[in-house]
């Protein structure tokens, strides 16, 4: 078991100094290298561990150590061998450098650095690529985890420990700059951190440059948003084999990257799903106290009133332990809307651990209702332990549901919520800082209501002397504007001029479609080994995907493969490690060898729920290490009264007044007409009187109250549009099925009322 410690109970120092960050992205392909500055400041030799999160899908190609003027480069190597290399180098006092991925969850690493002599420093070089994930507004994400939350873990379960401090504890520095190249002009870029001004380095602005302001406090994640001109355009890159390797091996053949964006005709976007069993599972861990577990109550809300009459629903909460509202999926009606929102109003962040696995096993146990396909949204701060056993069970049900999963704040495990939606057929958001959960929430229920797309098959039209190999897991889900990535193996020989044609054909609510994409089979230049990295990653993960099916299946055939792959490509895996020995030093390090853990920074607001409530890390809901919370709290006393006494205080404080949009939505019914009441004048800021006086006299109450509630939405309220878009197009569908005369009189007078100037056919009239 790694455990990553609190140092400062015995007042040691800390020997990581700083971490440096460069990312370099091309296109919307990121290169990461971080460089580690360690240095012993005590009288005897130290091994120093330090347990830190990297992007679950980061494909781990480099690890050196610089000692002095000796460089040393890390081997990757099987795991259990490399460890017993490191501890044979450790005990005849050589210096050794191990990094290793977790077993249990692919986005949390360990870096042990050994003999480290008094007074010497070391610099660790670690270098990874990774794709960036493209955002509803079309950014694409780029994110360097810089917080590790504690992985709740049951009594008994074995994995990766982690003790945090809070940010301000965290006794080494960050600086991070980057430099982004495209074939298309760079339009901007934005933070959840102070980004120093970006600046451009040619004049197309196709290049630029953009830094971390100094002193990052380590309090979230560093998030990174990419702005491309036309970033929507189908790409296709082909990169030149590694030039020592054996032809027709992933490394000695050419790589291409194709990414494809699908676009669905308009007369099938314009007609949404009207069926379906959508599940929502939400987290109500101690760490979704206070602003989250209102925002996730505000989201429920939407959520229900932009269901579409005819489908079925069910909401499951979990902690410790679960509950559901109903006890299987019921039909959407008012009845059961509103008893849902009453049961979603008393919901509180009070049910102890993160324990995803009992209630997905639950409500894969419900029978599936014919003709209303499942849809499940999970929404978790994804602080869970057993990742790899979470996805696998999302895996094995894939052909029953979609999953749409949502990252909530800093730390979420990204391995763990793009894994759900990878394997679940659906799509990740993650939902950090100040961001509102609601808009990323509904454009997934957009996606969800989109009609499924099936019979996905990939063709190739190549030269006859070149053959593909795919080495992408196969396409199952597909959403208009979402990027679709395929990686293949290109063996054979082509002229120069040579081109190559790939076609996605899929059915999409019967009507067969198709995306093309021609493509020049010339290597690009100055592509490193980025694609092969990344297509040997890929690989990697989906073979360790089946390593899961085959060690139920007494198959030990695939973590043979998996290794192979890993050393010939020099990517990490969950049974491979990098190893580096240092063999110049001549004499063996002396003297017993100190350890040493380097503390990470958690999040405020884990820390904050769990001194409220004077609980420690090794209380039953949080975990198994005895020796972790004491060590936190003794740590941080001074903290700890200051964030009681201020999450207490906030306990007690009356909640703050409700969002007016929320307000209008709360009063919605789930047919999508609204009541001409006094709770309607209020939310459109008039009094009952003026409502009332204001109607045309011929007209329905209910129209009116409902065309009030349009005009409101769509003349005061734009810049929220993504959260009620669907929500009045079920109000609108409502209107036009009444029939009802005076629609146009009820507009103008509305116009009046609220002050607005919007037409009839702007309101989907």
């Amino acid at each position: 078991m790694v455990s990553c410690g609190l140092l400062t109970v015995q007042k040691e120092p800390v020997p990581l100094k700083s971490i440096e960050v460069e990312l370099e992205v091309r296109d919307h392909v990121a290169t990461v290298v971080s460089t580690l500055n360690y240095e012993n400041k005590e009288d005897k030799p130290l091994e120093a561990v330090f347990v830190f999160p990297l992007p679950g899908d980061a494909a781990v190609c480099h690890f050196s150590a610089k000692i002095g003027q000796t460089q040393i480069v890390a081997e990757v190597k099987e795991k259990q061998e490399a460890r017993e290399e490191y501890d044979d180098a450790l005990s005849s006092g050589q210096q050794a450098f191990l990094l290793e991925e977790s077993e249990q969850s692919p986005d949390i690493f360990s870096l042990s650095v050994g003999s480290l002599p008094p007074g010497e420093s070391a610099s660790i070089r670690l270098e990874y690529v990774t794709e960036l994930a493209v955002q509803a507004d079309d950014g694409l994400r780029f994110c360097l985890p810089a917080v590790l939350n504690p992985r709740y873990q049951p009594q008994g379960s074995e994995g990766v420990q982690v003790i945090s401090v809070p940010a301000f504890l965290v006794p080494y520095s960050l600086s991070f700059s980057a430099r982004v190249s495209s074939p298309r002009p760079v339009s901007k870029a934005e933070s959840n951190c102070s980004l120093d001004p970006l600046q451009y380095l040619s004049t197309d602005q196709t290049q630029a440059t953009v830094k971390l302001a100094a002193g990052h406090r380590f309090d979230r994640d560093v998030e990174l948003l990419i702005y491309y001109k036309d970033a929507h355009q189908p790409t296709a890159v082909v990169e030149a084999g590694q030039a020592s390797a054996e032809a027709g091996t992933l490394m000695g053949d050419p790589v291409v990257m194709v990414s494809l964006y699908p676009e669905f005709p308009q007369s099938v976007m314009s007609s949404l799903a009207s069926c379906g069993e959508f599940v929502f599972l939400m987290d109500r861990s101690g760490s979704m106290s206070n602003t989250r577990i209102r925002s996730a109550r505000d989201t429920l809300l939407l959520l229900l009133k932009s269901l579409p009459m005819g489908c079925y629903f069910n909401i499951y909460s979990f902690g410790s332990r679960y509950e559901h509202i109903f006890p299987k999926s019921v039909e959407y009606s008012e009845k059961t809307m509103e008893e849902a929102l009453k049961k979603v109003e008393q919901m509180e962040a009070d049910l102890g651990g993160t324990v995803i696995l009992q209630p997905l096993k639950h409500i894969y146990s419900q029978p599936c209702i014919p003709n209303q396909p499942r849809q499940l949204f999970v929404f978790t701060d994804g602080e869970v332990w057993n990742t790899k056993e979470v996805i696998d069970l999302v895996k094995e049900n894939s052909g029953s549901h979609r999953c749409f999963s949502f990252g909530i704040g800093e730390g979420a495990s990204s391995a763990l919520i793009n894994g759900m939606a990878k394997e679940g057929g659906g799509h990740a958001q993650f939902i950090t800082g100040t961001d509102r959960m609601q808009p990323k929430v509904m454009q997934s229920l957009r996606f969800a209501l989109q009609p499924i797309v099936e019979g996905v098959s990939v063709t190739w039209d190549l030269p006859k002397e070149v053959s593909v190999t795919v080495l992408s897991p196969p396409i199952t889900a597909v959403f208009q504007g979402q990027r679709s990535l395929i990686y293949a193996q290109l063996t054979g020989q082509s002229s120069e001029a040579a081109e190559g044609c790939v076609t996605v054909k899929y059915s999409l609510a019967g009507h067969p479609s198709e995306n093309q994409l021609h493509f020049s089979l010339r290597p690009a230049a100055d592509t490193g080994l980025t694609v092969h990295r990344l297509a040997a990653r890929t690989l990697i993960r989906s073979l360790e995907m089946e390593e899961g099916d085959s060690r139920r299946e007494n198959d030990g055939g695939v973590k043979e493969k998996v290794v192979q792959l890993s050393v010939q490509s020099g990517v990490s895996s969950s049974f491979t490690a990098f190893i580096a020995v240092n063999k110049d030093k001549n004499e063996a390090i002396q003297g017993p060898l100190l350890h040493r853990d380097i503390p990470v920074p958690m999040d405020g607001a884990v820390h904050c729920c769990l001194s409220s409530v004077g609980m420690s890390y090794e209380d039953e809901d949080y975990s198994s290490n005895d020796d972790m919370g004491f060590a936190l709290f003794e740590t941080c006393e001074d903290f700890r009264g200051e964030c009681t006494d201020t999450v207490l205080m906030n306990k007690t404080a009356e909640q703050p007044p409700r969002d007016p949009l929320l307000q209008l939505v709360s009063l919605q019914k789930a047919s999508g007409c609204w009541l001409l009441d006094p709770a309607l004048a209020a939310a459109l800021g008039k009094s009952s009187e003026e409502v009332e006086k204001s109607k045309p006299a011929k007209a329905n109450s209910e129209v009116w109250a409902t065309i009030l509630a349009l005009i409101w939405l769509h003349g005061l309220k734009m810049d929220a549009k993504d959260e009620w878009e669907l929500l009045a197009m079920k109000a609108a569908s409502w209107l036009r099925a009444q029939k009802a005369r005076c629609v146009t009189e009820c507009v103008e007078a509305g116009n009046a009322l609220l002050g607005c100037s919007m037409k009839k056919e702007a309101l989907g009239l």
